[in-house]
C-alpha cells in the first residue's frame, strides 16, 4: 500500500490486492512468451503455453472481479 494499511477500507485493500494480482498474472503471460520463443523442446513448450492460458484466464477472472465493482468502469 501507498498509503496507512489501517486507514484504507477493506474495499479499497482488496481493490488493492486485485490490481497487484492482475499485474502478476500479466507479468507471468510475458515470462511465458518469451519461455515459449526460445523453447525447442515441444513437449515442454506445450506445458508452457498450457500454463499461459491459465495466466490468462486467471487475468480475466481479476479484470472480471473489479469490472463488476466499479460501476465507472
Amino acid at each position: 500500500y501507498h498509503e496507512p494499511a489501517d486507514e484504507l477500507s477493506q474495499e479499497t485493500r482488496t481493490f488493492a490486492r486485485m490490481i497487484t494480482s492482475l499485474i502478476e498474472e500479466a507479468e507471468a503471460i510475458g515470462w511465458y512468451e518469451q519461455r515459449m520463443s526460445l523453447e525447442k523442446d515441444k513437449e515442454a513448450k506445450a506445458i508452457m503455453a498450457n500454463a499461459q492460458k491459465e495466466e490468462f484466464k486467471h487475468f480475466g477472472m481479476n479484470l472480471e472481479f473489479l469490472l463488476r465493482r466499479n460501476e465507472d468502469w
